[in-house]
C-alpha cells in the first residue's frame, strides 16, 4: 500500500512539473498604453543627483551624477556634482579624477577652483586649499562662498 501511494504521488508530481512549465496559456496581449518618459536621461539623473546632494545623500547623489556623465561625458555640471559627491564621501582619489575631467570639459573657472580648494580643505591640505581658494576669489565677482571656505580654513 505504501508503494502505491508513493507511485501515485510521484506520478502527480510529474504531471504538475510538466504542466507547470507550459507557457502556451500565457496572455501576451498589451494591456497598457503608457509610453516611456521622453525626458533626457542625463538631465533626469542630473536633477536627481542635485536633489540627493542637497539632502546630504551623497552616495545616491554620486550614483546619479556618475550615470549622467556616463550618458553625456561633456556635462560639466554633472562632473562638478560627481566630484563634490566624492569629496563628501571621502573618496578623494575619485574626486581628483572627476575634477580632472571637469577641467577638460569646462576649463579652469573660479567656481571649479573653489570646489577644488574646498576638497583640499577636507583633506587637511591647508596650504594647497588656501592657494586654490585665493585663486578662485580673485576670479569671482561674488566671493561669498569662497570667503566662507576661507573662514573655515582660518578657523582650523
Amino acid at each position: 500500500m505504501r508503494h502505491t501511494t508513493f507511485t501515485a504521488a510521484a506520478a502527480m508530481a510529474a504531471i504538475l512539473v510538466v504542466t507547470g512549465c507550459s507557457t502556451s496559456t500565457v496572455d501576451t496581449t498589451k494591456t497598457t498604453a503608457i509610453q516611456p518618459a521622453a525626458n533626457d536621461i542625463d538631465t533626469s539623473d542630473l536633477a536627481q543627483g542635485k536633489a540627493q546632494f542637497r539632502d546630504a545623500n551623497y552616495g545616491l547623489a554620486e550614483q546619479h551624477f556618475r550615470k549622467a556623465v556616463e550618458l553625456k561625458a561633456d556635462n560639466a555640471e554633472a562632473w562638478m556634482g560627481l566630484a563634490a559627491s566624492y569629496d563628501e564621501l571621502g573618496r578623494f582619489d575619485f574626486a581628483d579624477r572627476a575634477y580632472g575631467q571637469l577641467l577638460k570639459v569646462a576649463g579652469r573657472k573660479p567656481q571649479i577652483v573653489n570646489n577644488m580648494g574646498y576638497s583640499q580643505l577636507l583633506r587637511g591640505n591647508r596650504k594647497k586649499a588656501k592657494a586654490l581658494l585665493l585663486e578662485a576669489k580673485a576670479g569671482m565677482a561674488d566671493s561669498t562662498v569662497v570667503n566662507a571656505n576661507l573662514a573655515l580654513l582660518n578657523k582650523g
